[in-house]
């Protein structure tokens, strides 16, 4: 099935580098879990409110910048099962390596549940082992893992 973006989710876009908006733009026609723009570009008094109630842990988010987005999955209603995700994920992947080739450039997009992944379009594997890997890296360091799995953002 194809799913697309409703109206919500392209409003959330304005504002969004537009290389990151062509990766969304594709991924929703080639994953197999269909998603919703919950977040795009946010403003200072949003982000700090955000780091406030614990929400996000810093105020250097690539959200101020239009670099970052969330996507949530949608199953009759936003979801948020781990392995949604990893679908949503795998699509992103499908996306940003469409458009490295379409635009011969070389985007890197950073997926917030494998964070040690440098860019998730250059992964050899799936979204779920690249979660894996962080989660592995993070306790072998006896750190916990951090997973934001809505959340993409350019790497500069």
């Amino acid at each position: 099935m194809t799913y697309k973006l409703g109206k919500g989710s392209l409003a959330k876009l304005v504002g969004v580098d537009e290389r990151l908006q062509d990766i969304v733009q594709r991924a929703i026609t080639v994953t197999s879990q269909d998603f919703s723009v919950i977040c795009g570009p946010r403003s200072i008094a949003e982000q700090e409110a955000l780091v406030a109630k614990k929400a996000s842990q810093t105020m250097k988010s690539k959200h101020l910048l239009g670099l970052a987005v969330d996507l949530m999955a949608y199953v009759n209603g936003g979801r948020w099962e781990l392995n949604l995700y990893d679908e949503i994920c795998d699509g992103m992947i499908k996306g940003v390596r469409e458009h490295n080739r379409a635009r011969d450039t070389k985007v890197k997009l950073r997926w917030g549940a494998a964070w040690t992944v440098d860019s998730i379009g250059d992964w050899e594997g799936s979204a779920e082992n690249a979660m894996n890997s962080y989660i592995d890296i993070r306790r072998s360091q006896s750190r916990r893992p951090f997973l934001d799995c809505p959340h993409f953002e350019l790497k500069l």
